[in-house]
């Protein structure tokens, strides 16, 4: 089941969504979570924590979900 995170703004990063999705606690914990986890983005997988997200980017993290950027 795909879940909705809603953003405030126009873009916001992996590492700011990985925080509001709660699937990280603290910003710190991004490099550190997207080096030993794979993250696809849109069907590629992608690691950069800076990767830059928008409204309608799909988000799937094995054992975690799928998450889906909402305004």
């Amino acid at each position: 089941m795909k879940q909705n995170v809603k953003i405030e703004t126009e873009i916001i990063t992996l590492g700011q969504f990985l925080k509001l999705a709660e699937i990280i606690q603290s910003g710190g914990m991004a490099k550190w979570f997207l080096s030993e986890y794979e993250v696809f983005i849109n069907g590629e997988q992608d690691q950069r924590r800076g990767r830059k997200l928008k409204v309608g980017d799909e988000v799937y993290i094995p054992d975690a979900g799928t998450f889906v950027i909402t305004e």
